[in-house]
């Protein structure tokens, strides 16, 4: 239903509720910065469970980059857009509603200047998560909309204060 696996994610619910160590997971990517001019300048491979992908980002022109790749917000913008809508399909699935359509978008509004270090005033100003679905009817949507915030980790990153952890080797 809603091209979620729910046997495989019916089955990974209950083994977390047996045992919830199973549902504490790592997620890892590295990446290396690349000198040639005029090219991406940062690549990662992300491998998943049936392959890999190679996902280039630089900087936007006008900070500096080439213009020949996304530049990392708007991978943040796709991670945070993706996995929203995983989360509202799981869980609609989970529900046993069929869904119709579902489009979500995710934009930011940014203040640069700290960046820049011109000031002190935060980069991100807001984020907005659009989400349009179609099924039963508005209220199972609304509701649908407000598990997925209370679920999506991708919510959650953006909503919490959450400790970053930066090392040198």
């Amino acid at each position: 239903m809603n091209n979620v696996n729910a046997q495989e994610m019916e089955k990974f619910a209950a083994t977390v509720m047996k045992d919830s160590s199973v549902g504490k997971k790592n997620k890892k990517v590295k990446g290396e910065w690349y000198f040639d001019e005029g090219k991406p300048q940062f690549a990662s491979t992300v491998e998943y469970a049936k392959g890999s992908v190679v996902l280039k980002t630089e900087l936007p022109p006008f900070a500096g980059g080439w213009g020949t790749s996304p530049d990392p917000i708007q991978y943040c913008l796709h991670g945070i857009a993706a996995c929203f809508a995983v989360t509202f399909a799981a869980t609609a699935t989970a529900e046993k509603i069929e869904l119709k359509k579902l489009e979500v978008t995710a934009e930011n509004w940014m203040d640069l200047s700290k960046q820049l270090g011109f000031s002190k005033r935060d980069i991100i100003e807001k984020v907005r998560i659009t989400v349009h679905a179609e099924g039963p009817d508005t209220e199972t949507i609304k509701r649908l909309v407000k598990l997925t915030e209370e679920r999506c980790p991708g919510s959650e990153c953006v909503t919490r204060s959450i400790p970053l952890e930066v090392k040198v080797e």
